[in-house]
């Protein structure tokens, strides 16, 4: 199949994510990057706030709260009272991802190259049958919070780590502004 055949049908695929849609951060780049003719998008997040069920294994409905924007200490807390389970619990502030399809491996190795530039450390180009690129950010934060139905940890601790979180995601949409800024090829 040609990319641009192949590009189509994706982009006219129905959304598949737990939202059902672009995160409002990540939108216009998603968008500049679909309307040039070497590139698509396959999956994207802005960066979110989650507290999941732990554990090593995937377990389903494992999103115990989430949210894509930055989050409030009082908003944390009723999060972690409302949470009626007994098993591990994780707190998670997680980072831009890109995946991105591109007509050829140079095409590829552009795309890289500015996101890099862009302070998307980690990102670098898959192997497969399609030209990949995945664009990953490096600010996260990650932690077991409750147990047992038990917090693990003081409101001081999470007020830090509400604080943290929030300057990480600020972090995060400023590298999506300067990417999407960034992304016209001469």
């Amino acid at each position: 199949m040609l990319f641009k055949d192949m590009k189509k049908k994706q982009l006219s695929k129905k959304d598949k994510s737990n939202i059902g849609k672009w995160d409002d951060k990540i939108r216009g780049l998603c968008e500049k990057i679909n309307n040039m003719d070497e590139y698509y998008t396959t999956s994207s997040c802005a960066g979110r706030v989650v507290l999941l069920k732990g554990g090593i294994d995937k377990i389903e409905n494992a999103f115990l709260f989430r949210t894509h924007k930055k989050i409030k200490f009082g908003e944390l807390k009723k999060a972690l009272k409302d949470i009626d389970y007994d098993g591990l619990v994780e707190f998670q502030q997680t980072t831009c991802i890109l995946h991105v399809a591109c007509a050829s491996l140079s095409d590829a190795q552009k795309l890289v190259n500015k996101a890099r530039e862009s302070g998307w450390k980690r990102s670098g180009i898959m192997g497969g049958k399609r030209n990949m690129v995945e664009l990953h950010s490096t600010e996260n934060i990650s932690f077991p919070i409750m147990f047992g139905g038990k917090v693990l940890v003081d409101d001081d601790f999470l007020k830090v780590v509400v604080e943290s979180a929030n300057e990480r995601l600020e972090r995060v949409w400023k590298k999506i502004e300067r990417l999407e800024r960034a992304l016209t090829f001469k």
